[in-house]
């Protein structure tokens, strides 16, 4: 008796998936397409448009890596390289974006390389230039781990052997840009702001999932304290829904919103999350952190959550979604699957 062999992709993530896929490789493509046109209307237009495709880019990237869109790990892998050129994050690799982010979920912790806070105490000019550009919005902090990111087998040891690749997406990427600067420094000025706002678009939604600072065990074997522990992990984990009410807003950011979903159960893809978030918590719940809140938390600390911002006396747990709620918590900063160090 034969059997029918199961596609690569079910008809449901083909068809919530394709549609994210193809809507990003078209807002890409048309976003800057649009940059070269002479109307100041369609430039910016463009720039928006531009900047959601690499942001909507960004979110499938986190889809493959949990092997969400595919049926196997071979075909998310070769998705979520192709992905990562489109966001950005093509220097180091795929697999390392993957790597680090799992050990986020395993380790029920933010593990880390880079001691950004010991570096910014290390170089006070450093600390008070980010500081002043991020008063204006700048997202400095987040170019600088990207631009360890564009050199990471030059800056971090265990990953020298990816040095050949490296060099390789340097030149292709830089002679592209260079190249654009020379004969269309307005265009490749406006890429540059479309690649910033989707920076701080990641950066926003990153800032209040959870309470808990780094720790530098990126490349140790040490055994993680809260591995497994799965109502710890819910107690400082947060969701952070652009809209209850009006759901398909979420959808812009292909429903990250919703964390305590995504980590009680890191297999359900992002178009079913908003219904794990209602089995979990209720329709009306208030365990999320309201959209205004959000945007207050955002703005007003923009520049204390730079250094220092777990203090020992901080909130933590059901305390910190409370306080947050009230927009009285400084969020975090740095905290992007896309750099994976």
């Amino acid at each position: 008796m034969k059997h029918k062999s199961k596609s690569i992709i079910s008809r449901e993530s083909l068809a919530y998936n394709g549609l994210a896929f193809l809507y990003s490789i078209s807002a890409y493509s048309f976003g800057l397409y649009g940059l070269f046109n002479s109307s100041i209307t369609v430039n910016v237009v463009s720039i928006f448009l531009l900047s959601h495709g690499m942001i909507i880019s960004a979110y499938l990237v986190h889809e493959c890596a949990h092997n969400l869109v595919f049926r196997k790990m071979q075909h998310n892998t070769y998705l979520g390289r192709l992905l990562t050129w489109l966001c950005g994050a093509s220097y180091g690799t795929y697999e390392d974006i993957r790597y680090k982010h799992f050990r986020h979920h395993v380790d029920n912790d933010d593990v880390v390389w880079f001691d950004y806070e010991g570096f910014f105490r290390k170089h006070p000019l450093v600390l008070k230039i980010t500081q002043f550009l991020e008063w204006f919005y700048i997202p400095v902090h987040e170019l600088i781990m990207h631009t360890i990111m564009a050199f990471t087998s030059f800056i971090i040891d265990e990953r020298r052997n990816q040095r050949r690749r490296n060099v390789i997406v340097l030149v292709l990427r830089g002679t592209v840009f260079f190249l654009g600067c020379i004969y269309f420094p307005y265009v490749a000025f406006m890429y540059v702001i479309s690649y910033l706002i989707m920076i701080t678009v990641l950066r926003f939604m990153d800032s209040i999932q959870h309470d808990y600072s780094y720790n530098l065990t990126l490349f140790s074997r040490e055994k993680p304290e809260r591995k497994g522990d799965f109502e710890w992990e819910q107690e400082h984990t947060f969701s952070n829904p652009i809209s209850i009410n009006f759901p398909v807003l979420n959808w812009l950011v292909l429903n990250f919103g919703f964390h305590n979903a995504h980590h009680a159960d890191m297999t359900v893809p992002w178009y079913l999350l908003p219904q794990k978030h209602e089995e979990m918590f209720g329709a009306q719940s208030e365990r999320h952190v309201p959209f205004k809140a959000q945007l207050k938390i955002f703005h007003k600390q923009r520049v204390n959550r730079i250094i220092d911002n777990h203090q020992d006396d901080s909130p933590t747990g059901h305390d910190y979604l409370l306080a947050a709620r009230k927009a009285e918590v400084s969020g975090g900063n740095a905290a992007s699957f896309l750099t994976s160090f």
